[in-house]
Order: C-alpha cells, then structure tokens, then sequence
C-alpha cells in the first residue's frame, strides 16, 4: 500500500501492524506539516521512497515531481500522472491515475483551499485542470471539510438542488461513521462553487457579497474565496 499525506505516522503504523498491508511508498502534495508530519518516521522505519514537489522541501523525498512526470509506485500496480496545482502552496502538486486524484488540499468536496502562497488566478487555473479531468475520476482531497464548505455552498448557490442533495448524503454517511469521501469530479461539478464560478447563479451571490457587480470568471472566484475565508 501507498499512504498520501501522512501528517501523523501513527495511525499508519497502527493500521500496518493490525493488517496485512505492506507500505510501499509515500507521496506527498505540499509541505503543510498536517501533510508531511509523518514522513520522515514513516520512511525510517519501513525505508521506502518519498514522492514529493520538486518546488518544495519534503523531509526525506526521494523524488522530485513536476507536473507532466508519470510515476509508478513501486510493489503496487498502480501509476500516476503528476500536474502543477499550486494556489494553496506555490509547489502544489496532484496525482492523478487508475481513476483516481489525490489533489491534497487544493481541491474539496464542495470547496477549495485556503490561498496561502499562490494567487487567486493560480488556484481558478488549477481548479480548472482538476474539473478537465473525466467526470467519474474519485476526488481524494486530505481532510474532511464536506459539512462546513457545503453550509457555504448553499449560501452561494442557493437555488442549487445538488448542493442540497450532497449535504443530505454527506450528513448520512458521517452520522454511521463513515467518511464523506470520495466525491467524483463530475458530482463536484454540480455542487462545488468554486468549479461554477461561470454559473449565472453563484456569479449573482458572490456579486451580492462583494457589493458591486462581478464582471468575469476570476473576479467571481476570487470573491467567493474571500467570502468563504470569513464565512
């Protein structure tokens, strides 16, 4: 197995230690310690290769990725596409393969990161590359925001019965104890305000927000982000 973003390595060597599972390889999107704090544990302990940014310092990477790289993952038969995402960092990467992303916290259910490094025209670009990507592609995102960006969601989109519909199963699943995750690029479609920044609708809401009136896809976006930092 492959563990992504391992801020903490003991619950992974307590799943390694009651399972069968065998790790294989850590890959790494960004530098935030919530994603990297068990790195360098981890790769101790089991001695396997880091995949992280070349653009940014990740303790122990072993290989250093840009966007266009493919990597295979070793003892694992699976192989993955690299794309630049950066916005929330500016080093950002995603993998994406077997029908699969792991975009880190660039892209959530229902929202994006936080703008700490990029520019709000890095993060609307690499929202972009994400919603390109075929629609049943399941969406990995590192943290499970799903609840609180889909209460935002309905303020910026409210006439938006997919966002309704993903909050009611989302709530469900989280009330059993499972995760609301994976999503798929097609659902986020519908939902995300932050992949519908050319809806008439949420153009309207963010326009409301912000006072005057929003001309273009990256003055909505960038709205909606500032709205959502304080919402």
């Amino acid at each position: 197995m492959a563990v992504v973003d391992p801020g903490d390595a003991a619950p992974v060597k307590e799943f390694l230690g009651r399972s069968a599972a065998t790790l294989s390889a850590i890959l790494v999107t960004h530098h935030h310690d919530d994603h990297t704090g068990g790195v360098e544990a981890l790769a101790a302990e089991y001695n396997v290769p880091v995949f992280g940014p070349a653009l940014e310092s990740i303790p122990s990477r072993t290989h250093a990725l840009r966007d266009g790289d493919h990597v295979v993952i070793p003892g694992l038969d699976a192989a993955f596409d690299i794309l630049d995402v950066p916005g929330h960092t500016a080093g950002h990467i995603a993998y994406v393969g077997n029908g699969m992303l792991f975009c880190g916290d660039t892209l959530f259910s229902a929202g994006c990161g936080r703008l700490f490094e990029g520019t709000p025209a890095q993060m609307l670009e690499s929202l972009d590359k994400l919603a390109a990507l075929p629609p049943e592609t399941l969406v990995f995102c590192t943290h499970e925001y799903t609840a609180s960006n889909l209460r935002f969601a309905e303020s910026a989109d409210p006439a938006n019965d997919a966002v309704r519909r993903r909050r009611d199963e989302a709530a469900t699943a989280v009330a059993a104890g499972e995760p609301s995750l994976p999503s798929t690029i097609g659902a986020e479609r519908t939902f995300n305000p932050f992949l519908r920044v050319d809806d008439p609708q949420v153009a309207e809401a963010a326009s409301r927000h912000a006072g005057h009136h929003l001309t273009d896809r990256l003055a909505v976006f960038t709205a909606l982000r500032t709205w959502k930092n304080v919402f």
